[in-house]
């Protein structure tokens, strides 16, 4: 297996997958893979699991409304928050399933509302309900509303805890998870690939697979280009689109019961009231393109939050608003597009998962059963 110990480089040729990253979604695909009966083995460059983008969201479990119908982030968030629902209760990963309202400002915004319920009913994302605002009002006594819509199937996860659930059972059925191993070279060779990796004291080591899974997430369009894949001529660029949160004072304790969001906005959903579960209140995320990775958060930002609160919750003050963390989606929309789909595809035995943003903490399971199909047919 790849070790940290070896100044050499050592090839080992007894794994038929490398999975490449241990977030949420590498750590599915390894676990049902090795659940399969494939010998498995993770690379992941930091020293931790889930370091990244799974560490850095909200820990929603989506219901699938805003995607367009058959869009495989429609079609892998119903399906994946099925999964997910099924492992918290069998694995006892703590989460709640404590529903979403989309609230409506004005009429333009209710008619907003009333195309997302016909969209997320097409999608199969639960038994949606359209409010009027005396509805919203007994349901959130704080949220100002003129509408809303109530989605019963959304809900909160201990994304760290699912993490975990993944891991052991990768490594219950025999895969190898190897840390600090940055993955510098995809080779295509007779029957399978070679991969290379290396340490941060420089150590290096090879692994001859069968089959590669680019599970890298913001990395992930640097290791298709490892293996040739020409990124331009495929719109596979991501951008980073950073999202900051703050976290709300604890006057604010038991502000709402559920997840309130605004109508979207183009490159998010906009900045919504969250909490963890441990009863946290957060607001967030915005949106920000940037050029390199980096989870500073602007201080002064509390004003811009707290005026897009007040929209739909008039007693949120700026005071009321502290830094708390940031994360980067990896988007392949870039500033001025519209929708761009998950990429799960395919080609000489190495699977490019691209783009996986939001919902793919959700879809985790689905992406992680597609890749397993994709895989068994070509075996």
């Amino acid at each position: 297996m790849i070790a940290s110990s070896l100044v050499q480089p050592r090839v080992v040729h007894d794994v038929d997958v490398a999975v490449i990253g241990a977030g949420v979604v590498g750590l599915a695909c390894a676990a049902t893979l090795a659940a399969r009966g494939r010998q498995v083995a993770i690379l992941e460059k930091n020293r931790r699991i889930g370091q990244e983008t799974t560490s850095r969201n909200s820990g929603v479990i989506h219901a699938g409304l805003y995607y367009p119908t058959g869009s495989l982030k429609a079609r892998f968030c119903v399906e994946g928050r099925r999964l997910l629902y099924e492992r918290c209760e069998r694995h006892g990963i703590p989460h709640r399933r404590c529903g979403k309202i989309l609230v409506a400002i004005d009429d333009a915004e209710r008619k907003k509302i009333e195309s997302i319920h016909a969209l997320g009913l097409a999608n199969g994302a639960g038994a949606l309900e359209l409010l009027d605002g005396e509805a919203v009002t007994r349901l959130e006594p704080r949220v100002r509303a003129v509408a809303g819509l109530l989605s019963p199937e959304t809900g909160i996860v201990d994304a760290h805890a699912l993490c975990e659930s993944y891991r052991r059972e990768a490594e219950d059925h025999g895969a190898l998870l190897a840390f600090d191993n940055d993955v510098f070279a995809l080779e295509p060779e007779d029957g399978g690939w070679r991969v290379r990796a290396r340490t941060s004291a420089g150590a290096s080591d090879e692994l001859a697979v069968r089959f590669v899974v680019n599970a890298a997430g913001l990395d992930a369009p640097r290791l298709a280009a490892l293996a040739g894949i020409d990124l331009a001529a495929r719109r596979w660029q991501q951008h980073l689109c950073k999202g900051d949160y703050f976290r709300l004072s604890t006057r604010h304790a038991g502000l709402a019961r559920h997840l309130v969001y605004p109508v979207p906005v183009q490159a998010g959903l906009g900045i919504h009231i969250t909490f963890d579960l441990g009863g946290k209140l957060m607001a967030g995320p915005d949106t920000e393109y940037i050029d390199r990775v980096r989870y500073d958060i602007d201080a002064s930002k509390a004003a811009r939050f707290g005026a897009a609160l007040r929209r739909y919750l008039p007693d949120v003050r700026d005071e009321d608003l502290e830094p708390d963390y940031a994360g980067i989606r990896p988007k392949l929309a870039g500033p001025s597009e519209t929708f761009r789909d998950f990429v799960v595809e395919e080609e000489g035995g190495l699977v490019n998962l691209i783009g996986i943003e939001s919902p793919g903490l959700t879809a985790a399971g689905a992406i992680a059963r597609r890749v397993a199909e994709l895989i068994d047919a070509i075996a």
